[in-house]
């Protein structure tokens, strides 16, 4: 595959060549395309005289073909132990579709809304999907995706934003100050290599992947899934007021011990994970920046006021992590 230049990635995939790789599968597409909200990949609803599909161009040069085939495969186990999931459609024995230099994938197209994660019933009933996805999850490993660590999300995204100019000058000493503190107690905090079994997680359990209809929830969306705890993909469906609502997680709880034990040291690693997130968070923008849709959708990226922000935010959480007083859990 001829690489695509990661600035521009997207700039030959106007109208036509979207309907023409459509029909180059098979599917006879009417001349019309709805583009659904995503910033890494593009994506796209369209029907045929039929029914309604979805067509996702993955962004060049960030998964292997291995990667997006383990992405199909957890998804297709997902589906045949009836967990509410969409799965990619196979055209000649493979859901890793290809038209010129560019990867995509048709799914069927379902609808729903946000799910109501301040309502203990819903919140229940998101914690039993949740520990059948990590029953399946726990079957096998993944082979070519990445693991939840602080060298992956942190300390390499952090050398990433201090070899590059996305930070301004005066703010650089803070932010990295700051960050290095931090990866010092996620370090501390996080289980060491060993001292847990990581299994195949959504990794991205945000209330935005998740559609509910009046058939209950469906999951979206499992672009970014990995090797992790399970609270990681837990902690994210926490509305951010659920420490003052300890009933929201109660309930989460609750329903996810119907199918499935959560080791309980698992909640001290939440606030390291959220950490980690925060900081992948800008990175994944510096590294995106230069896409046009980037700079479209993200115009506060490019001001000061953002990384100022972003260094109250993280002193923020450098607190709430020390006050934890959870040092030394895993040695």
């Amino acid at each position: 595959m001829v690489l695509i230049d990661n600035e521009h990635p997207y700039y030959q995939l106007t109208p036509d060549s979207i309907l023409d790789a459509i029909q180059s599968v098979g599917i006879d597409a009417e001349a019309s395309l709805l583009t659904l909200n995503s910033y890494e990949n593009r994506v796209y609803r369209f029907h045929d005289y039929s029914q309604k599909w979805v067509v996702k161009f993955y962004r060049p040069n960030r998964w292997s073909d291995e990667q997006i085939l383990e992405e199909h495969q957890f998804l297709r186990e997902l589906l045949d132990a009836e967990i509410p999931v969409v799965v990619p459609i196979s055209v000649s024995n493979s859901t890793l579709l290809t038209f010129k230099d560019y990867r995509f994938a048709i799914f069927p197209c379902v609808g729903g809304r946000d799910p109501q994660l301040e309502n203990k019933e819903v919140l229940k009933r998101m914690g039993r999907l949740l520990a059948r996805i990590h029953n399946v999850g726990a079957l096998k490993p993944f082979h070519y995706r990445n693991q939840i660590n602080v060298k992956v999300f942190g300390s390499d995204n952090v050398k990433f934003l201090a070899d590059n100019s996305y930070i301004p000058e005066y703010l650089r000493d803070s932010y990295f100050v700051i960050t290095g503190q931090l990866l010092d107690i996620c370090q501390q905090q996080l289980p060491k290599k060993g001292d847990y079994q990581p299994i195949r997680i959504h990794g991205d359990c945000h209330p935005g992947n998740i559609l509910w209809s009046d058939h209950g929830p469906t999951f979206v969306d499992l672009d970014d899934c990995i090797m992790g705890p399970e609270i990681q993909d837990l902690w994210m469906l926490l509305p951010p007021n659920s420490n003052e609502q300890p009933f929201l997680k109660e309930a989460l709880l609750e329903g996810y011990q119907e199918f499935r034990t959560l080791d309980f040291k698992q909640w001290l690693w939440i606030e390291p994970l959220r950490t980690l997130r925060m900081i992948h968070y800008s990175a994944w923008l510096a590294k995106r920046w230069q896409d046009p849709a980037f700079k479209h959708h993200f115009p506060w990226f490019g001001e000061p006021q953002y990384w100022e922000q972003q260094i109250l935010d993280l002193k923020e959480q450098l607190s709430i992590m020390m006050d934890k007083n959870s040092f030394g859990y895993f040695q």
